[in-house]
């Protein structure tokens, strides 16, 4: 993007376009730009936690209670694959705002005051709304915590009090939705074909996108249920003491449905990989620190817990940074001036080896598994036959397992490799290997 590009168009995903500008305004900073994200969503990571607390404290949790459920929050998201500056450590702290501004909404009906709930709900939307351009989900959080505030001033006695409410309404559904209006009509500037480029990658793609296997699917609900069950105790301790616990009891019912609307998000995707968690762990870190306020016992218990979880994920999960790095740097090394081409591995490749990329579609997956087919916009096949007629140097794949392939895209790539080029190295990247290719015509005496 620094240089120009424009995603959907010059580089394809279906993200939201916060998560480019994010990333892109990273970029801009001195230094390593890895190490910069990492700081940045250390920020966001360490920012969102704060608001936990404070979400815990209002809805009957104490201050050292609450500070724990800000650790308990930090703790399960690296266990849920947050380490990698995924898109919810970030606009995680703007949902997590935003229901912090919600959660006042017992205070400000108490002392009727339309125009507070009013800017309230003006802060709590907005803040929203830039939290559905890092994700779409994001808006079923929105729906409750805008309906959240309809409601409240609803309450309200008086017919001038209901007519400033449908005024209000518009001004909440505005000030979500703006951010998405902007980004719609400045691609609709662009041109007819960038716009088309926007609303299929945006809107229209992930409907096409095929379903996982059931048996993946259920393995993989099943994994984060495990990741997730420390803050799960907690949480459900404190629901099964609801009505007695008197202090923040109104508060406490919309974190309740704030909770409900992060698993209805959760599971519109389907898919359940353990990032898509993400949004789950605020509403449940919060709840969950009530009770925790309450048993010094249960304290115990669910920190030790989630610290074991924490150390056993770590320790299990395998290092790919090595692996990684040194596959870059055969691609480096081999490449010249030509692009590469990641077929199926890691697309930080293409950075890490200061390389061109040779496809709009550069992140593996749409081009190589079975899951995209006929979801990209493009036949992938055909693409892939493209990139590959332009003789790669230097191709990446894996030996992961194959009935996660696109089959059409598959046998091209399985056809050129096994003409033009030969296997320079398997580098084994935790549960499966990276395999190096190299055009056979850039073949070194010394190379095996």
């Amino acid at each position: 993007m620094l240089h120009g590009a424009v995603p959907y168009i010059d580089l394809w995903d279906r993200k939201p376009i916060g998560l480019f500008l994010l990333y892109a305004g990273v970029g801009m900073l001195p230094g390593d730009g890895i190490i910069a994200y990492q700081l940045i969503a250390t920020l966001f990571a360490a920012a969102t936690a704060i608001t936990v607390a404070m979400i815990a404290q209002r809805i009957g949790a104490g201050r050292i209670s609450g500070c724990v459920g800000g650790l308990l929050y930090l703790l399960t998201l690296s266990v849920l694959g947050g380490q990698g500056g995924q898109s919810p450590v970030f606009y995680n702290l703007f949902v997590a705002m935003a229901a912090l501004l919600t959660t006042r909404l017992p205070h400000l009906v108490r002392h009727g005051r339309l125009s507070a709930i009013g800017w309230n709900g003006l802060g709590a939307c907005a803040l929203v709304g830039l939290a559905i351009q890092f994700k779409y989900t994001a808006a079923v959080e929105g729906a409750l915590m805008g309906g959240a505030h309809v409601w409240a001033a609803w309450r309200l006695p008086g017919v001038r009090s209901r007519a400033a409410t449908i005024g209000w309404t518009v001004a909440w559904m505005t000030a979500g939705l703006l951010p998405t209006i902007a980004v719609v009509i400045a691609y609709a500037d662009m041109g007819a074909s960038a716009f088309h480029a926007f609303w299929f990658a945006n809107f229209i793609s992930i409907a096409l996108r095929r379903a996982y296997p059931a048996r993946q699917v259920m393995g993989n609900l099943g994994s984060i249920l495990g990741q997730v069950t420390p803050l799960l105790i907690a949480s459900i301790a404190t629901l099964t003491r609801y009505r007695t616990l008197k202090e923040g009891q109104a508060s406490r019912r919309l974190v309740i449905g704030w909770l409900i609307a992060a698993v209805a998000g959760f599971a519109a995707i389907g898919t359940f990989h353990d990032h898509y968690a993400l949004p789950l762990l605020p509403p449940l870190a919060a709840l969950g620190a009530v009770a925790l306020a309450r048993s010094r016992a249960l304290a115990v218990i669910v920190v030790g817990a989630a610290t074991l979880v924490f150390v056993g994920e770590r320790a299990s999960t395998p290092n790919a940074d090595q692996a990684v790095r040194e596959a870059a740097a055969l691609v480096q090394t081999y490449s010249g001036q030509r692009c590469p081409y990641v077929f199926m591995g890691d697309p930080i490749i293409y950075h890490l080896a200061g390389k061109c990329i040779p496809t709009a579609y550069a992140f593996p997956n749409t081009l190589a598994q079975a899951i995209e087919q006929n979801a990209t916009g493009v036949d992938e096949a055909r693409e892939v036959r493209r990139i590959m007629s332009n003789r790669p140097p230097v191709v990446v794949s894996s030996d992961r397992s194959r009935t996660i392939w696109n089959v059409a895209s598959a046998a091209v790539m399985r056809r050129a490799l096994a003409s033009d080029y030969y296997l320079r190295k398997r580098i084994a990247r935790g549960r499966y290997n990276l395999l190096i290719y190299v055009r056979r015509d850039r073949k070194r005496p010394y190379d095996s």
